[in-house]
């Protein structure tokens, strides 16, 4: 059902290499670049996020209470790609950790520009 999610960005070059470097483990890239756009995923048939300057060319901003999740398979994948968001120099938002006993694991962070982001596992 999902297609795409995007997040505003002030420096699309830098935000393209920190989600394509992060979520290269995932079998991640860029598939789409344009002047003010990118998609990154796996394939143009699954779900893919979009990194864009906003339209009305007005600074980017998170709104609160939004949130991106990526779910890539395992607890120890999310520990992995959380560590490596605050490597690359991600923030941290909540350190991993099991959240809602044998339901949710969460690892969350906030990316280059605020965006709050969360890797995270079902059971």
């Amino acid at each position: 059902m999902l297609s795409y999610a995007t997040i505003g960005v002030s420096d699309l070059n830098k935000s393209e290499a920190f989600y394509n470097e992060l979520l290269a483990p995932l079998g991640a890239k860029t598939l789409i670049k344009m002047d003010r756009i990118i998609f990154i995923g796996k394939s143009m048939a699954e779900p893919m996020l979009a990194i864009c300057i906003p339209y009305n060319e007005e600074p980017q901003h998170c709104g609160n209470g939004n949130m991106l999740a990526i779910a890539p398979g395992s607890k120890e994948k999310c520990d992995e790609l959380y560590k490596k968001a605050i490597s690359l120099g991600a923030s941290c938002d909540g350190e991993p950790g099991q959240r809602i006993p044998d339901v949710f694991y969460g690892a969350y962070f906030r990316d280059l520009d605020g965006n709050k982001i969360v890797f995270n596992h079902f059971g």
